[in-house]
C-alpha cells in the first residue's frame, strides 16, 4: 500500500500557556497543503514479526528505531495485532521545517495500517493514538483545515479559506528544533481569540495574525526574516513562518512576482 502524507501550514499561531504537563496550548489554524512525502508498506512475509524502514529523500540520517513511523506502527499493534512490515519512506517535506512532515508520517501509517488490514479503529481513536506520538499528530487523521487549541488536538471547524488563493512556500535549509523554540517563547494569551481574527477579511491578516514562534526565529535566523518581507514585496497577501519553523509561506491571490533572486529555495508552489 502506498500513502501520500501531505505537509501543512500554519495561520497563526498563539502559545497562551505552558501546562502542568510540560507542554504549552495553543491556537492555531493547521491548513494542508499538496507537499507530500511518499510512504509504503507490505507485508514482511509470513511468520515474520520484524519491522523494516529504509528511507530516501531529504531525509537526514538518524536511527530507524527512533522515526515516528515506527513508533507508529508499534503502537497500533499493541492495539491489534498485524505481521511485520516491509516500509519505505522516501522524503520531500524537510525536517525541521514547520511543515508537520514527521507528524504526517505518522499519522498516515496509522490510517494506512487500519484500512489495509481493516482493523476497524474510528477516526476519533485514530486521533487519541495520535496524540500519543506528537501533539500535531491528530489533524492529519482528518486532512482537512482545522482550528485547533488545546495541545493541538481540540478541534472545530474553519473558517472557509478564499477560492482561487495561492500559496508559496520557501525552506533556506535551516533545522529549528521544536523544542528548543518551545523553551524560547514567551507564553500569553492573545486579547482576540484567532478564531474571529480568522474570520475577517483576508487583507486584515497581516496586520493581525501572528505566529508567536517568528520572535526566536527571526533573532536567531534573521534570514528568514528577509524571505518573509520578499512575499509581500512579490504580492503577498499574508506571509508567515510556519509552525516553529523554518519554511516561511506566502498567500496570494494572483502570480507571486518574485525578484530575480529569492532567499532561500522554492519547494511548493501552487493552489490551496
Amino acid at each position: 500500500m502506498v500513502v501520500f502524507p501531505r505537509a501543512k501550514i500554519n495561520i497563526g499561531l498563539n502559545i497562551t500557556e505552558k501546562r502542568p504537563d510540560g507542554f504549552h496550548n495553543i491556537e492555531t489554524l493547521f491548513l494542508p497543503v499538496n507537499l507530500c512525502d511518499a510512504l509504503e508498506f507490505v507485508p514482511a512475509g509470513r511468520g515474520s514479526e520484524k519491522d523494516e524502514l529504509t528511507a530516501s529523500g531529504c531525509m537526514t540520517g538518524g536511527n530507524p528505531a527512533d522515526n515516528l513511523v515506527i513508533k507508529a506502527v508499534k503502537l497500533l499493534r499493541k492495539k491489534s495485532p498485524f505481521p511485520g512490515l516491509r516500509i519505505h519512506l522516501h522524503k520531500v517535506i524537510p525536517t525541521g521545517s514547520g511543515l508537520g512532515g514527521g507528524s504526517s508520517d505518522a499519522s498516515s501509517m496509522l490510517a494506512g495500517l487500519n484500512r489495509y488490514f481493516s482493523l476497524g479503529f474510528t477516526s476519533e481513536e485514530l486521533q487519541n493514538m495520535a496524540l500519543e506520538l506528537g501533539s500535531d499528530c491528530p489533524v492529519f487523521i482528518s486532512g482537512t483545515p482545522i482550528l485547533a487549541s488545546g495541545r493541538g488536538e481540540i478541534f472545530e471547524p474553519a473558517p472557509k479559506i478564499p477560492d482561487g488563493l495561492k500559496i508559496v512556500i520557501v525552506h533556506e535549509g535551516i533545522h529549528i528544533s521544536t523544542q528548543e523554540a518551545y523553551k524560547n517563547c514567551s507564553p500569553a494569551k492573545p486579547a482576540v481569540r484567532l478564531r474571529e481574527l480568522t474570520q475577517r477579511p483576508l487583507k486584515e491578516w497581516r496586520e493581525t495574525i501572528t505566529n508567536d514562534f517568528e520572535e526566536y526565529a527571526f533573532n536567531r535566523f534573521p534570514q528568514l526574516a528577509d524571505t518573509k518581507a520578499s512575499m509581500y514585496q512579490a504580492g503577498a497577501i499574508y506571509s508567515s513562518m510556519s509552525g516553529s519553523g523554518s519554511a516561511v509561506y506566502g498567500l496570494f491571490m494572483g502570480e507571486p512576482r518574485f525578484p530575480e533572486k529569492i532567499k532561500g529555495t522554492i519547494i511548493f508552489k501552487g493552489e490551496i
